[in-house]
C-alpha cells in the first residue's frame, strides 16, 4: 500500500475514532493571528460562517491546527466586533477590500498566558516565536534554513512565523550575545516556497514580494501560539491587544490605518477586552511602556508577549524576572519601523533601540537605569535580524509569543529545529518528531450495527465473556532506528492465548469469530503465541522493526487474536480492536 493512500486512511480512522477528548487533545496548541488591510485575505469569506474576513479578526486555521496545504482560508475565531473585541468600526468595515485601510486593524496579541522565561530553571528557559514583514531580509548570526535569508528572496516570508534556532539564556541580551537566528516554524500557505521549504501553514496567501498595497500576498501581523487553546469565542483571560498607528509608514510612504486613533487609544497602548463585545479597555498605557514620551500617538506597539499575574489591573515590572515573584505583569514588546523611540537608549544597555528588538518595561534610575525608555531584553541580532546597529538595513519585528523549550528527544536541540533542518522527521506534521512519538492511532471499535451477536463495545473491540471488548494500545516511538515499539492489550479473559497479526491495509470491519478484523492487504502472523495476564493483559515488542522488516515511510495496521471458550457468540475466539502505525527513521 502506497504511503499517499496510507496517510489518508491514517487520517480518516485516526480523527473519527478520538472521541471528544481526543479532538481537545488535537487543538490543544493553537495558533491565534490577525492580518495586516494591505493583503488579498481582507474580505475573503472565512471557513466558519462565510463572514468577510478583516484586519480586526483574530483568526486560526479552518482545521484549528496548522497543516500542509493547499488550506482553505482561515477561520475567525473571535470577531473583532459586537461578538468579540468590540472594536466600534469593525461592522462597517465587513467586506472592504484588501489593499484599502479601515479602522479596525490589530496590531499585536497575547492572552496572558505566555512562558515567562524564567532564568531560575535550566538554561535554555524558553523561545521566542515571531513574524516579520516583507521587507526583513535577516542575515546576522547564523543562517539557518528555512529562514528569512531562503524566503524573502522568493516572497514567502511575511506570512510565516519564525521560531529563534535555540538556546537563548534568559535576557536581558545585548546585540551579539548569544546569537541562534531562526528557523521557519509555521507557513502562510503550507505550500512549498520558491525556496524548497515546506513546512505547515495557517491558511494565507503567498507570496507576498515587498511593494504598495493592494499586496498580491498577506501579512501576519499579530500572533499567539496557545498551549491551551482558546477553543472558545473567547478565552477565560481576555484578550491583550493592540491597535495601529495613523503616522506615514517611512518604506512605503502611505499612512497606516489609524485603528488607534479611531478608538481613542495611542497606537502604544495595551488594551484588554475581557468578554465577549467589550468595549476594549485601557489595561498598560503607553508612557508605562517607555513609549509615547515624544507625544500621544507618537509610538507604535507592534508585538506581544504577555504574562498576567492573575490581579486583572496592570502591574508594571520594573525590572527582569520580579515577574516571578507574582507581583508584577511580564511584557515583552516591540516597536513599528518609524517609531520616535527607535534609536533612544535603552533603559538596561544604554544603547539605540532597534526595530527588531524585543522590549521590556523601562528599568527605574533606582534599580540602575540609564534612560526612560523601554529596556531590551533580546537584541534583535540574536535572533537573526538585521538592524542599524549591524550596518543592514533594519528588520521589523511584527508578531510576538514566548513557549517553553521543547527538546523531547534530549540532544540539546530544540524539537523546531530537528524538524527544519531535517534532523528528525515530522511526518504527520504536528511539531513533534516522530522518533518522540508514535505516528498512527486506534480504530476498528465495535458499534452496535457490527457487533456480530449484539456484544458491542464502541470503546474497544466487541465484548468478550469479560463483558467488555479487547482494547489495543502503543507505546514507545514508531521510529525504526530506535525500534521501541510495544503493542499492548487490555481487557482480555484472564490467561487466554492470544497471537497477534499485521497487514498493510485497513479495511472495513470484517465479522470474524465474535469480534471483527479490519486489517487486510495480505496477513502476517507475528509469533510467538502468548497467554494473558489474570489481569487480561498481553504485549508484544520492542524490537517489531527488526524482527518484521517494517521499513521507515511504511505503514502497518496490527490486531489481536486471542481464544474465547465462553464469549457470547459462541465461536471460541475473538479480537481486539485494531492500531495503525507508520514507521518513520
Amino acid at each position: 500500500m502506497s504511503p499517499r493512500i496510507n496517510s489518508r486512511a491514517l487520517g480518516r480512522f485516526a480523527l473519527g475514532s478520538l472521541g471528544a477528548a481526543g479532538l481537545a487533545s488535537v487543538a490543544a496548541a493553537q495558533a491565534t493571528f490577525s492580518i495586516d488591510w494591505h493583503g488579498p485575505t481582507v474580505s475573503i469569506p472565512d471557513s466558519f460562517g462565510g463572514v468577510p474576513i478583516t484586519e480586526g479578526d483574530i483568526l486560526v486555521p479552518a482545521g484549528f491546527t496548522p497543516a500542509f496545504g493547499p488550506l482553505p482560508p482561515p477561520g475567525i475565531l473571535i470577531s473583532g466586533g459586537a461578538a468579540g473585541l468590540g472594536l466600534a468600526f469593525h461592522a462597517g468595515c465587513v467586506g472592504h477590500p484588501g489593499g484599502t485601510p479601515c479602522r479596525v486593524e490589530v496590531d499585536a496579541l497575547s492572552y496572558g498566558t505566555d512562558h515567562t522565561m524564567n532564568p531560575n530553571t535550566p538554561v535554555p528557559t524558553g523561545q521566542y516565536l515571531f513574524s516579520t514583514d516583507e521587507f526583513a531580509a535577516g542575515g546576522v548570526g547564523p543562517v539557518l534554513f528555512p529562514s528569512l535569508v531562503s524566503e524573502a528572496p522568493v516572497g514567502d516570508s511575511s506570512a510565516d512565523v519564525w521560531i529563534d534556532g535555540g538556546g537563548l539564556p534568559g535576557g536581558p541580551l545585548p546585540p551579539f550575545a548569544a546569537p541562534v537566528g531562526h528557523l521557519g516554524y509555521l507557513d502562510g500557505d503550507g505550500l512549498v516556497s520558491g525556496s524548497g521549504a515546506v513546512y505547515p501553514g495557517v491558511g494565507l496567501i503567498e507570496p507576498n514580494p515587498p511593494g504598495l498595497p493592494p499586496d498580491l500576498g498577506d501579512n501576519l501581523d499579530a500572533f499567539d501560539w496557545d498551549p491551551n487553546g482558546p477553543t472558545d469565542i473567547m478565552p477565560a483571560t481576555g484578550v491583550y491587544f493592540s491597535l495601529d498607528t495613523a503616522w506615514i509608514d517611512p518604506f512605503l510612504g502611505i499612512p497606516n490605518s489609524g485603528s488607534a486613533a479611531a478608538h481613542g487609544f495611542s497606537p502604544s497602548d495595551v488594551l484588554w477586552t475581557a468578554a465577549p463585545g467589550g468595549p476594549p479597555v485601557l489595561w498598560a498605557p503607553a508612557p508605562a511602556l517607555g513609549l509615547d514620551i515624544a507625544g500621544n500617538q507618537s509610538d507604535d506597539l507592534d508585538a506581544l508577549a504577555i504574562w498576567e499575574n492573575g490581579s486583572g489591573a496592570y502591574e508594571p515590572s520594573v525590572q527582569p524576572y520580579d515577574w516571578m515573584t507574582g507581583a508584577t505583569d511580564m511584557v515583552l514588546f516591540s516597536v513599528r519601523r518609524g517609531s520616535p523611540v527607535i534609536g533612544m537608549p535603552d533603559s538596561i544597555f544604554g544603547i539605540p533601540i532597534a526595530e527588531g528588538d524585543i522590549l521590556t518595561t523601562p528599568l527605574p534610575t533606582i534599580f540602575g537605569g540609564v534612560s526612560p525608555f523601554p529596556g531590551i531584553f533580546c537584541a534583535a541580532e540574536n535572533i537573526g535580524l538585521s538592524t542599524l546597529r549591524s550596518g543592514n538595513q533594519p528588520d521589523d519585528l511584527n508578531a510576538l509569543d514566548t513557549i517553553r523549550f521543547v527538546d523531547c528527544n534530549g540532544n540539546g536541540i530544540p524539537d523546531s529545529a530537528d524538524i527544519s533542518s531535517g534532523t528528525s522527521t515530522d511526518v504527520n506534521g504536528n511539531g513533534v518528531p516522530d522518533e518522540c512519538e508514535i505516528v498512527g492511532g486506534p480504530y476498528c471499535y465495535c458499534p452496535a450495527i457490527s457487533a456480530p451477536c449484539g456484544n458491542a463495545d464502541p470503546t474497544a473491540g466487541c465484548a468478550n465473556s469479560t463483558g467488555i471488548g479487547a482494547l489495543l494500545g502503543a507505546s514507545g516511538t514508531s521510529s525504526v532506528a530506535l525500534d521501541n515499539l510495544v503493542l499492548t492489550t487490555t481487557q482480555m479473559p484472564p490467561s487466554k492465548p492470544g497471537l497477534y497479526f499485521t497487514g498493510p491495509a485497513m479495511i472495513a470491519p470484517v465479522p470474524f469469530g465474535d469480534g471483527l478484523r479490519c486489517v487486510g492487504g495480505g496477513i502476517t502472523r507475528m509469533p510467538p503465541v502468548g497467554t494473558s495476564t489474570p489481569g487480561g493483559v498481553l504485549s508484544i515488542g520492542p524490537g517489531l522493526a527488526g524482527t518484521y522488516g517494517f521499513l521507515p515511510f511504511s505503514t502497518w495496521n496490527f490486531q489481536l487474536w486471542y481464544r474465547d471458550p465462553m464469549g457470547p457468540c459462541g465461536s471460541g475466539f475473538n479480537t481486539s480492536s485494531a492500531y495503525n502505525v507508520t514507521f518513520t527513521p
